[in-house]
């Protein structure tokens, strides 16, 4: 059976893209190329809320991913939540990004309930996982939730 990861990480820098790099550092997802897909669950697939990913392979590999960003030059909060539902069939994660930590957390959860509405499948489980950073002003901050498929395959 397939193993989705549920990582998150928070990171400081000098830019929005090296803030954003430090976040998928801490949560060790820096290293591979990132590739998004949209929210669906395959039925053969467990999912389990790890922190920081194990090794996935070689660096410059493909990573499939369902994230949640969030990242600000000012001072503030930073919030990227991620949450999923499932059954014993397929099941689906919702991301969401913000300031206020419980609205993202409550966007996730309305648009889980919305995702099964559309859907004839059996749920049975809910989590929602919030990541959340305070910025100082100084440079940026990024806060980061992935859902990580599997493990790296290579791109060429």
């Amino acid at each position: 059976m397939s193993i989705i990861r549920v990582v998150h990480g928070v990171g400081d820098a000098a830019t929005k893209m090296a803030s954003y790099d430090a976040a998928l550092a801490n949560a060790n997802v820096h290293n591979y190329n990132l590739v998004g897909v949209s929210s669906v669950i395959p039925r053969e697939a467990t999912v389990e809320e790890v922190g920081a990913a194990p090794d996935l392979g070689p660096a410059g590999g493909r990573l499939t991913v369902v994230e949640a960003r969030a990242t600000t030059g000012g001072v503030g909060t930073v919030s990227a939540a991620l949450g999923w539902t499932t059954g014993p069939g397929p099941g689906l994660f919702y991301e969401a990004s913000g300031e206020d930590p419980t609205a993202v957390r409550r966007s996730v959860a309305v648009g889980l309930e919305a995702g099964r509405s559309l859907r004839d499948w059996e749920f049975v489980d809910e989590q929602i996982t919030v990541t959340t950073a305070d910025a100082d002003g100084d440079g940026y901050t990024t806060a980061v939730a992935l859902a990580v498929y599997g493990d790296s395959e290579p791109i060429i």
